[in-house]
């Protein structure tokens, strides 16, 4: 490791344990939402109207849930009937994943550029585990999309770092290897400031602890999984892990050697899933 990752690693780390290094804040609306689903008597006039405040978000949520995944029995005219059919709490986690998208930019264009990047792979993670959610396990699809919207989360304060401190974007390797070093601690810690439940804040490390031993299937397996097939095809160097020693993959009843995108049916409900965010 050079002298130059080990000082900014340090640097980063030392202004985290000090409270001196700025984590991302969730935009108003996420937060509003969070914290009204949180409440066991709100009910769907409240959340629809919070929800409103947010036009686009509005819309896209109406849309989804005319989407072919959802399945409606009769086409959703309005929030108020979107939030109906969807529930309170996957409402709440979607408008979450939708709003994060504005967190994803930056002012100057090589680190916008990256950030696009990572945006883009979150989100076809976060399809892909909607849909490993869906057809393989008990767990919540809806929360399952959150979880892969969140797992590389701790990318955003290194890029923001990096655009204050131009020697990294010079040397893209060099940010490589940091990103790679620090964004799951500093994921783990920005899902705890944004009182995330346990099961999602545990994502952001141990998705890539491809040794991990639990009793059954979490969050964290999923995007595990999600993660190693969204680089299927590619030259990535978890193509070349052994993934039947991957655990994940039993606790999921899944073949370790399964391409989903050659599964019809979870072919479609992946992409439907990704069109959610994109």
């Amino acid at each position: 490791m050079s002298d130059m990752i080990e000082q900014i690693s340090e640097e980063i780390i030392d202004a985290l344990d000090n409270d001196k290094l700025v984590l991302p804040t969730l935009p108003e609306v996420a937060l509003k939402v969070r914290e009204v689903s949180s409440d066991p008597d709100v009910d769907i006039a409240t959340m629809a109207k919070v929800i409103e405040n947010d036009p686009a978000i509005s819309a896209r949520i109406v849309k989804i849930s005319n989407s072919p995944l959802l399945r409606a029995s009769r086409p959703i005219e309005d929030l108020k009937m979107a939030v109906s059919r969807l529930g309170i709490n996957y409402t709440s986690n979607l408008a979450t994943s939708l709003a994060m998208q504005q967190m994803f930019q930056a002012t100057s264009d090589v680190v916008d550029e990256r950030m696009r990047q990572v945006w883009s792979h979150s989100t076809e993670v976060s399809g892909i585990a909607h849909a490993l959610a869906r057809h393989y396990t008990k767990l919540k699809p809806d929360q399952a999309t959150l979880a892969g919207i969140v797992h590389q989360i701790g990318i955003l304060p290194i890029l923001t770092y990096a655009e204050d401190n131009r020697r990294l974007l010079k040397d893209p390797g060099a940010l490589d290897t940091l990103i790679a070093m620090l964004h799951p601690v500093l994921g783990r810690r920005i899902l705890e400031a944004w009182s995330f439940p346990e099961d999602l804040i545990i994502v952001p490390q141990e998705h890539l602890n491809f040794g991990r031993e639990v009793k059954k299937v979490d969050y964290a397996d999923v995007v595990m999984v999600a993660n190693l097939q969204s680089y299927l095809g590619s030259e990535h160097p978890y193509n070349e892990l052994d993934w039947s020693q991957i655990s994940a993959f039993d606790r999921l009843g899944l073949s370790s050697d399964i391409n989903m995108r050659e599964v019809e049916d979870l072919s479609a409900d992946m992409e439907a899933a990704m069109a959610f965010l994109q």
